[in-house]
Parts: structure tokens; C-alpha cells; sequence
């Protein structure tokens, strides 16, 4: 069961990047990100009052914040570095980082994978760097990779958080991480004054990618139930496989023969962490 969530979270948010950055080349990324966290967070509380549970813990709700303070900064570092044209160092760096960060935290909260879910875990790595990858790395590095780096590790932080939240808090955690991560969104948008009118028709998308990033953090939140910290992170940092599986069948998109490879390493990985 947390192999199937930690795979639905992939796909759920690979479709939700790939909206939002359809979108944002129209809108613009901060229009997005407001319209998007707007959606995900009315979502998060109308399912918190669906399904019911417990009451609001100190922990539920602290983790929960705290994931989504770690969302909001990652998704504006990666915004940052992409409006910078590094995409090709950016997208992958901080998909690996959001995989590593969580690997290392489970190791050291005890967790101890099978044998063939570490290969799994190995082989996934290189995975999310070739299916993200998009042409050249050279030129222009550092500034790409600081971006990377910083938003891997907040992305990391978001599904610490998560998980650390604890199995009987219901769905808490998910609706103040959606909060957490509105609020950073929203003291952006004002600082940078920037409008964020934006016509109903054109409103689809951003709320999609909202509605499908909420749905994705729910089934990850509900993997970390069923598996360890490490395998739940990385099966979710699968998801740049799933944007451009997207961009191939929508945009008819080719894939280079470095996706390639990365989409077979990406099922091997699956593989050897279901067998597991």
C-alpha cells in the first residue's frame, strides 16, 4: 500500500508541476503559486472536515506549518532558479536533494531498509537527475545549483515534516502545511507587489496544479503509514519522470536518450523496492 500511495504522490505531483508550468509561461509563476496554494489549502481543511479524527495536536499542527513554510521557500527557490534559465541543473538537483535529505533523516531516526530497497534506493538517484535533466549543465553553474540545493533541501523538510507528524493526527498535518505554505506565498506576493488578477478562463490550470498537489501531499502523507521515511521520499521524488511523460503525450515532446535511460532506471528502482 505505501509503495502504490508513494507512486500515486509521484504522478499526482508531476501532474501538478506540469499544469503549473504550463500555466506560469501565461500567467506568470507567482500568479500560479497563489492560485494554486489557494485551492490546495480550501481543499486541505474541506477534506480535514470530511474525514474527521482526532483533535488538533501541537505536533500535528507544528510539523504541518512547518512543512508547509519548507514548501512555500522551496517552490520559490525553484521558481527563482528557473526564471534564471537554469532548469537543466535546477529541476534535477533539487529533486535528488529532495530524496536525499529524507534517505539520511530516516537512517538516523533508525530506520534500515531491506537490501533491495537501498538498491532501490541507489539506482533512483541517478534516475530523477536524468529524466529531469533537460540539455546542457554547463555555463552559468553556481547560481543553478545554489537554487537546486537550497530547494532539495526544503522539499526534504516538507516530507520530514510530514512524516514526523504522526499516523494518528488525521489529516492536521496536510491542512497546516497547505496554511504554511499560503502564508510564505502570500507575503511574497505582497512584497513584491507584484497584481495577481488573472482572468476566470485562465484560472483552470493554476487551480489544478493546486488540486493535484493537495491530492499528491495527501498520498504522501498517508505512505509514510505504511513505509519508512526513506522509500515513501524517494518513490515521491519519482515525479520529474511523470512531468515529462506528460510533456511527451500533451506536448508531444521528445525525450532524450538521457530521459530514456532515466524512465528505465526509474522502473528498475520501482521494482526492487516493491520486490523488497
Amino acid at each position: 500500500m505505501g509503495i502504490m500511495l508513494g507512486l500515486a504522490a509521484a504522478l499526482l505531483y508531476g501532474g501538478s508541476d506540469f499544469s503549473g508550468g504550463v500555466a506560469a509561461r501565461r500567467l506568470g509563476p507567482l500568479r500560479v503559486s497563489v492560485i494554486g496554494c489557494l485551492v490546495a489549502t480550501v481543499l486541505g481543511w474541506a477534506l480535514l472536515g470530511m474525514v474527521g479524527g482526532p483533535g488538533p495536536s501541537v505536533r500535528a499542527v507544528a510539523w504541518g506549518l512547518a512543512s508547509g513554510v519548507a514548501g512555500g521557500a522551496g517552490t520559490l527557490l525553484l521558481y527563482r532558479g528557473l526564471a534564471r534559465g537554469q532548469m537543466s541543473v535546477v529541476g534535477p538537483v533539487s529533486a535528488v536533494g529532495a530524496a536525499v535529505v529524507p534517505v539520511v533523516a530516516g537512517v538516523v531516526l533508525g530506520e534500515r531498509p531491506g537490501l533491495l530497497a537501498v538498491a532501490g534506493v541507489l539506482v533512483a538517484l541517478p534516475a530523477i537527475v536524468l529524466v529531469a535533466a533537460s540539455g546542457s549543465v554547463r555555463g552559468r553553474l553556481g547560481a543553478g545549483l545554489f537554487d537546486g540545493l537550497a530547494a532539495g533541501l526544503a522539499f526534504g523538510i516538507l516530507f520530514i515534516g510530514l512524516a514526523q507528524a504522526g499516523r494518528n493526527a488525521g489529516l492536521w498535518p496536510v491542512a497546516c502545511e497547505a496554511t504554511g505554505t499560503l502564508l510564505v506565498t502570500l507575503a511574497i506576493a505582497v512584497k513584491s507587489r507584484q497584481p495577481l488578477r488573472v482572468p476566470v478562463r485562465a484560472a483552470g490550470l493554476p487551480a489544478l496544479a493546486g488540486a493535484s498537489g493537495m491530492a499528491a501531499t495527501v498520498a504522501y502523507f498517508y505512505a509514510t503509514h505504511f513505509s519508512m521515511l526513506a522509500v515513501a521520499a524517494v518513490l515521491v521524488s519519482l515525479y520529474p519522470g511523470f512531468t515529462v511523460l506528460l510533456a511527451r503525450v500533451l506536448l508531444h515532446e521528445r525525450f532524450s536518450p538521457a530521459q530514456r535511460a532515466g524512465l528505465g532506471l526509474c522502473a528498475l528502482a520501482i521494482a526492487a523496492i516493491a520486490v523488497n
